[in-house]
């Protein structure tokens, strides 16, 4: 694989919360579950620390255990990020720190995938349009919670009232059978991500983003699927993010696209198979 990958943090002064890494027969790309500052997460280490050490407690997975299902793969790499916190951390709080997973692994003639939340895998075949995996665990549960959240007014408290919700009641619900499954403490998790393998010689390559970079798609509109991955293919993951962050600027409040923030950690990556 010959691979481009950026990343870009939703505020300088805040640490980026995406992660990616990639070798030549493994990426993984990691979107670390965001929370209100004043939900208490019963973890002293913060996401940023969390989606560090599971993104690289899995590339070790895949890399060393090639036989080994890249969903049990997974939940190895969950339990081996659980052993660190320690006693002082509370994991079963529903605010654990926690994340998204894209992961892709070369295996032979055959490319092995996983994804677990709403970050995105894109496939980039040689015929026909991109094929997008991902974001399948919606949480009716909390729709209009967001589209609440998504007519107030950015900053206020209003909003931060209706984002404290939602976060809460988001985290309730997840990886207990009655919301979306994700990386935090619970190695079953894995076991509900979405898995699949292609064949490597029908691919041009392979896209992951996280929710901040597929907005160039997604939310705000830029391109199709087939936009974005030219861009990515020719022009590199750091070109689609800086489309993102031009939008953005240029509807700081929010109301030509309804988003819950402003802007977003963005992460993507392209790898040319």
């Amino acid at each position: 694989m010959r691979v481009q990958l950026a990343v870009d943090a939703r505020r300088p002064d805040r640490a980026c919360e995406d992660f990616v890494v990639a070798t030549p027969e493994v990426l993984v790309l990691l979107d670390g579950s965001s929370a209100p500052d004043t939900l208490d997460s019963g973890c002293a280490h913060g996401i940023p620390w969390y989606v560090r050490r599971l993104g690289a407690h899995l590339v070790a997975r895949l890399t060393d255990h090639p036989d080994r299902a890249v969903a049990d793969c997974l939940a190895d790499a969950i339990a081996d990020t659980a052993a660190l916190h320690g006693d002082g951390c509370d994991l079963a709080n529903p605010n654990t720190p926690a994340a998204m997973v894209v992961a892709a692994r070369l295996r032979g003639e055959a490319l092995e995938y996983l994804v677990l939340g709403d970050s995105l895998l894109v496939l980039h075949p040689k015929a026909g349009p991109p094929r997008v995996i991902g974001d399948n665990q919606r949480f009716p549960g909390g729709e209009e919670l967001r589209r609440q959240i998504w007519s107030t007014v950015p900053g206020t408290a209003e909003r931060a009232d209706l984002y404290l919700r939602y976060a809460i009641a988001v985290r309730a619900a997840r990886n207990t059978g009655h919301g979306p499954w994700i990386a935090a403490a619970t190695p079953h998790a894995a076991a509900h991500a979405e898995t699949g393998v292609v064949a490597r010689a029908a691919l041009h390559g392979v896209a992951a983003l996280s929710d901040g970079a597929a907005r160039f798609t997604e939310r705000l509109g830029l391109g199709s699927w087939a936009d974005a991955v030219r861009l990515l293919a020719e022009t590199g993951p750091a070109e689609l993010i800086a489309q993102v962050r031009t939008a953005e600027r240029t509807d700081a409040d929010c109301v030509r696209w309804p988003r819950g923030k402003a802007h977003d950690d963005a992460a993507a990556l392209y790898a040319r198979l």
